[in-house]
């Protein structure tokens, strides 16, 4: 929740290639006061069966950078495997070609960022939600 001092953030990752919800993605939550400060590691969480993280840390006052990141490497090689214990035709043999997905933006206090991921095995997309 944003207060009129801090800024908030959600998420949550819909994998296109299957046009559902990508379930138990960790996500990391890192902040910064400036961008010549230091990253701090404020904490994590995973995507729900609605591809939701609902709990991500409150950021400290004076946060004017967030970064999260996305484990998508653990995230595939289940999918992975789950394909193959259904005998499930693949397009391509290769995994995750990003076994992870950083994203850095910068917030202002008292407004509320809710930033989805639109994730495939070989691309992904972001933007500013609602």
């Amino acid at each position: 929740m944003s207060t009129d001092t801090t800024a908030s953030v959600s998420t949550h990752i819909l994998d296109t290639s299957i046009g559902r919800p990508a379930e138990g993605v960790t996500i990391t939550l890192a902040a910064r006061s400036g961008s010549d400060a230091e990253w701090v590691a404020l904490g994590g969480s995973a995507t729900d069966a609605d591809g939701r993280c609902k709990d991500l840390p409150a950021l400290p006052e004076e946060t004017t950078h967030v970064r999260l990141d996305f484990e998508t490497e653990t995230y595939f090689a289940k999918k992975k495997q789950a394909e193959a214990q259904q005998d499930a035709p693949r397009v391509r043999d290769s995994g995750a070609f990003f076994p992870e997905v950083a994203i850095t933006f910068a917030v202002k206090p008292g407004e509320h960022y809710h930033v989805p991921l639109l994730l495939n095995p070989f691309g992904y997309s972001v933007y500013r939600g609602s």
